[in-house]
């Protein structure tokens, strides 16, 4: 079984471009990390394929860094944010 970490909670998700605002809170989030998204009605996993900050692209997200991540589904405020550490 995979471990998980949680790294984040959503802080707004924008339904146009499917995007959710991520607040690290710890650890780290690079591009290809797989996120499991959890919170009262939402349940998915998903790689990281595009991350900005401040609408530019970015590599490796830090603590205390307020990201934006393209999701495939809904996402809503607090939602938990979990890296998938195979």
């Amino acid at each position: 079984m995979a471990e998980e970490e949680q790294v984040g909670v959503v802080a707004k998700f924008f339904a146009k471009p499917s995007v959710a605002a991520v607040k690290v809170t710890a650890g780290s989030i690079k591009k290809g990390d797989v996120l499991r998204f959890s919170g009262h009605t939402t349940e998915f996993t998903e790689e990281v394929t595009s991350m900005e900050l401040n609408n530019q692209p970015l590599e490796e997200a830090k603590p205390g860094d307020f990201i934006g991540l393209r999701v495939k589904e809904r996402v809503r405020e607090n939602d938990k944010v979990f890296k998938v550490i195979e």
